[in-house]
Parts: C-alpha cells; structure tokens; sequence
C-alpha cells in the first residue's frame, strides 16, 4: 500500500505539472483571441502591451494618422519657440486643418474597422465648436484667431484628451499572400504543441501496453480530449481538455458541475424519450388489438405472429395456481373467524324475520337457544366450505371436474366473443381506453417533476445494496 501511494504522487505531480501547462496555454491563446477586439483597452491601460505584441498580428501604426499626429506634434513644438500668431505656426495650422479634410474624407479608420471611432472624433470636435460641418468645426478648430480667442493651452489640452487617444486606436494590419491577415501567434504555440504531441504519444502507448486488446485508434479515443491540445485551429476548445485535467488533477472539483451537468441533460431529454417510449408502447398495443392479436391470444388461437416461449410453462395457470393455493391455505385459514362471524350475523337477522321465531322469543331461554345453534351452524358451514375448496384442490378427481369446468367456460366464453358484434365492441372501447391513457395518463407523466424523479434516482444509487434472499420456488416448481 505504501509503495502504491509513492507510485501515485509523482504521477499526480506529473498531471497537476501538465495542467498548469495547459492552462498557462489556454490563457495565452485566450490573450490572443481578445488582443483585436480589446486592443484599444490594451493601448490605454498597458500600451508596452501593444508594443510587443503588436508586430505578433502584424499591426502597425496608419500612414494617415500617424502623419496627423507628428503634425499636430511639429505644431507645438513650433509655438512653444515661435508663438502662435508666428508664420510658420501659421503654415503648420492650415496642413493640420488639410490634413482634418482629408482624413474625413478618406476614412483611414475603415480598414480597421473602427470607422466608429472617425464618428466619435467628427462628433465631439463639432460639440466643441458648435458648427454642422465636422470639416468647417477642424477648419474652425486649427486657426489663429480660434485658439487666440479660446486659449491655445486650453484647447490643446481638449485635443490632447479627447480627441488624440481616439486617432492613436487606428492601426493598420498586414495582409500576407494569402489574403489573410499576419498572425504568427502560432510561433509562440508551437513549442506547446509539440509537448503536448508528446505527451499524447506516450500517453497513447502507455494505454496501449496496459490495454494489449485496444486498437490504436481505441487507444486515442480514450484521451480524445487532449486533440482540441494538438490541432492549430479553434483554439478555444481547448477550455475542453484544460477543465479535464484541472479535475484530475485536482486542483478543481466539478464533480458537482458534472453532477448538475447531467441532471440538466438528463431533465432536457428524460420528458420526450418518456413519451416517446410510453406512447409507442400504447401504440403497438393499439395495433395488435386493432389486427386480432389479443383476441386470438386470449382464446388460444394460432397468432399471425409466432409466440415466443422461454420456459415450456404456462405462465398464466402457473400463477392462477399459485394463486389459489395461496388463498386456500394461506389466507382462508386467517380470515376464517371474520367469515364465520358474518355467518352467524345473517343468520341471527334471518331468524329475527320468521314469525314463529319472534313468538317463540318470549319464551325463557329460547334467545340463548337461537344463538348457541346458529354460532354452531356459522362455525359449521364456513367448515364445511374450506373443507370443500381444500379437497376440490387436493382430490384428483374434484380438480379434473374443475378443469373440466374452467375449459367449458372458457370454451363458451370464446364463442361468444368470437362473434363479430363483441369483437368489434371490445376492440374499439380497448383502442379508446388506450387512446385515452395517452391523453391523461401520458400528459401527467410529461408535467412530472424530473428533478425530483432525478433526486429520488441518486438517492437509490447512494444506498447499500440489499442483501439477496433466498431463492423462491419458481413456476416450474409449482404443481397442482
């Protein structure tokens, strides 16, 4: 036991160090798949993020709008030495405000799919100056007598804020020969793959060596999970085998995700395959009834399709029999008080009713006289009577008798059920009552409380097994 336990911590190290690996990957791949759609929050919240990765997806900054940014950024440079109302500031204000036009125009956003930053941009420049015109608000925004008039430090630090971040998102991204776009994410996956691929083989003839009867390609199923590791596409699914191998490492628990897992597909499918099941069940019968079946059955009759018999017993006399043996000896015997009792009541009242009873009553002693005779009678005749249903089954000749009367009967019953009328009464009410079932009793079933049923389930499976008990006479054992 000792050694077992040494040899199970190393492999559990093992899982949990090959876990954390896969899951280090997931998160990279993740990073990844968000790093497009999120790279404005990257940009503002840890630009040395974008930086480095930028070049992976080959992103790099639009010719447009990098040359409007150095512009505006030449522009303070200018005034800080020459001022604003100099020439040269001059100059720089009128490319700026040709620059603005043409960025309107051209849309340099579009490539990136961010023409809803360009909008956000014409918006909030023609809140800021108060013209229709997004071109005439740049043209109004860029000149001397508007940043004299309103503060050039005021209205740089607007454009600064609100107005710079915003150009700074653009980006361009590279399309390789293939018309896709540059991603060479897949250098930074590829040395996971490969240990990934790895471990898989060793996996895969470790399981083939401790299981000589699998297949190689059973072999692979038996870690199919660990694939969605190895291929270089659709990536996320590999949050599939990741969760697998946190939980057998266990560093998470889903046991009770799994349990509630399987309860809720379970629940999804147990209402339908119920109905399907119980219905289909009513429907055959239907059918059977409907093409004689039943009938031909319960008279004897040769069955267009042949009946199967596993055990050469007559399963109904066999149980018939077991039945009355069982009334006779077992329960007469217990009851007998009870029906003696109910003797000796009728009795009594059919005594009370006689005239001559009711006159003789006044004399002394004849009530006690009435009574002693008919307990003893009572007793007598349910006496009798289990003698008599005691000896109709242990005399041979009273059980041919009642053989003889049970065929007649049977023989009768079926003649008469053979007509027509009967047959066509029975089978249409028996197909109605079965249509019936499967409008009441089916639709309760599909309104049953699944989760209950699923709870009561687990809480059987959860219990001890019950002890066998001794084997019980079986129908072949039963002669009469």
């Amino acid at each position: 036991m000792a050694n077992q336990k040494k040899s199970k911590k190393p492999n559990l190290y093992f899982e949990r160090l090959m876990a954390i690996v896969a899951m280090l990957n997931l998160c990279l791949v993740l990073f990844d798949l968000s790093y497009v759609p999120w790279r404005n929050f990257y940009l503002g919240k840890f630009p040395q993020i974008t930086q480095i990765y930028d070049p992976i997806k080959g992103i790099e900054p639009h010719r447009e709008t990098k040359n409007y940014l150095e512009a505006v950024n030449a522009l303070e440079a200018q005034v800080s030495q020459t001022g604003l109302t100099s020439p040269e500031a001059k100059t720089k204000l009128e490319e700026l405000s040709r620059l603005s036009s043409e960025m309107i125009e051209t849309n340099p956003f579009a490539s990136a799919n961010k023409s809803g930053t360009l909008e956000k941009i014409k918006n909030r420049m023609r809140d800021r100056i108060t013209k229709g015109s997004a071109k005439q608000s740049f043209a109004t925004f860029w000149s001397q007598p508007y940043l004299s008039q309103n503060g050039w430090q005021k209205e740089m630090i607007f454009f600064n804020q609100k107005i710079r971040p915003l150009i700074a998102t653009n980006y361009y991204r590279q399309v390789d020969e293939s018309g896709d776009f540059v991603d060479i994410f897949w250098w930074i996956d590829l040395p996971f793959v490969l240990l990934f691929s790895l471990e898989f083989l060793t996996r895969i003839f470790y399981i083939k060596r401790r299981h000589p009867s699998f297949s190689w390609f059973n072999a692979i199923l038996w870690r199919w999970y660990d694939l969605f590791l190895l291929i270089p596409f659709w990536r996320w699914l590999r949050i599939i085998p990741v969760t697998m191998r946190l939980d057998q490492a266990k560093l998470v628990n889903l046991q009770p995700f799994n349990r509630q897992l399987h309860q809720t597909v379970v629940a999804n499918f147990a209402e339908d395959i119920t109905e399907v099941v119980v219905i289909r069940v009513i429907n055959q019968m239907q059918i059977s009834i409907q093409e004689g079946e039943i009938i031909r059955w319960l008279l004897q009759k040769d069955n267009l399709r042949p009946y199967i018999d596993i055990n050469d017993v007559n399963e109904i006399e066999a149980i018939a029999g077991l039945l009355v043996q069982t009334i006779v000896y077992q329960v007469l015997p217990k009851i007998q008080p009870e029906i003696t009792a109910i003797l000796h009541h009728n009795i009594e009242t059919v005594l009370h009713q006689v005239p001559l009873s009711r006159n003789l009553q006044i004399l002394p002693g004849v009530t006690k006289i009435q009574t002693q005779l008919s307990e003893q009678l009572a007793t007598q005749l349910t006496t009798n009577l289990y003698k008599a249903l005691v000896g109709a089954v242990e005399d041979p000749v009273a059980k041919k008798l009642t053989n003889q009367l049970v065929e007649r009967f049977s023989q009768a019953l079926g003649t008469e059920i053979q007509k027509q009328q009967v047959i066509s009464q029975i089978q249409s009410l028996l197909v109605d009552f079965l249509e019936e079932v499967k409008l009441n009793y089916v639709q309760r079933l599909s309104q049953e409380d699944i989760d209950q049923i699923l709870e009561q389930t687990r809480q059987l499976k959860t219990q001890p097994p019950i002890q066998p008990v001794a084997k019980q006479a079986t129908l072949r054992e039963i002669r009469y």
